[in-house]
């Protein structure tokens, strides 16, 4: 099994908070991110798939394909965006990292499998240079 990765970058904004709870217990809870004003991040997005090499190109995948599936389905829908209003598979969703990667294998999936015979193995979504979450699916 051969593991391919490829990194792509984005900015965002984003508030969490629940709106059962007092603007109080939100700020309790998520501290500034729960800013009524939003607060924003450089994400960067690294999406692993796997593998055996095709005997004719000795490729898992075609990396630019690969990169062009990222950018169609996810970058272009997140980039510069404000997750909680502008991205609509965020829509009525805690916009937190965890929520946040689901939705994005979600979509990944979807999106490969038509066109590969590798599957995804691994996400890795950094908030910050500090805080980075990861999913391997269910």
């Amino acid at each position: 099994m051969v593991y391919i990765n490829r990194i792509e970058h984005f900015n965002a904004a984003h508030r969490l908070y629940n709106p059962a709870w007092s603007d109080e217990k939100n700020k309790e809870v998520f501290g500034p991110c729960a800013n009524h004003n939003w607060h924003g991040h450089n994400f960067e997005l690294i999406v692993t798939v796997k593998g055996e090499p095709d005997p004719d190109t000795g490729f898992v995948i075609d990396l630019k394909l690969l990169g062009d599936i990222i950018r169609r389905e996810v970058i272009e829908k997140v980039d510069h965006k404000n997750l909680n209003l502008d991205v609509d598979f965020m829509q009525g969703k805690m916009a937190s990292c965890e929520i946040f990667i689901m939705e994005i294998w979600k979509i990944l999936e979807r999106a490969l499998a038509p066109v590969t015979e590798a599957h995804l193995h691994q996400i890795r979504l950094y908030e910050t240079p500090k805080n980075f979450v990861d999913y391997f699916g269910e």
